[in-house]
């Protein structure tokens, strides 16, 4: 990034924004789940995702 560009200008407010997954896994690794659950529940949040979004069944 340029020294002189305006801050901001490179950066999305959406790339800024904490997703999803990123949150629950931030979450489960303060409550010191294991790794093995934390895959699992980011697992199941992503099949519960795409079944309200998209209809589709694993």
């Amino acid at each position: 990034m340029p020294r002189n560009a305006p801050e901001g200008v490179f950066s999305t407010p959406a790339a800024n924004k904490p997703r999803l997954l990123d949150h629950v896994r931030e979450r489960l690794r303060y409550l010191h789940y294991s790794l093995r659950t934390e895959r699992a529940y980011a697992d199941w949040i992503k099949r519960y995702i795409l079944y309200r979004v998209r209809g589709l069944v694993f």
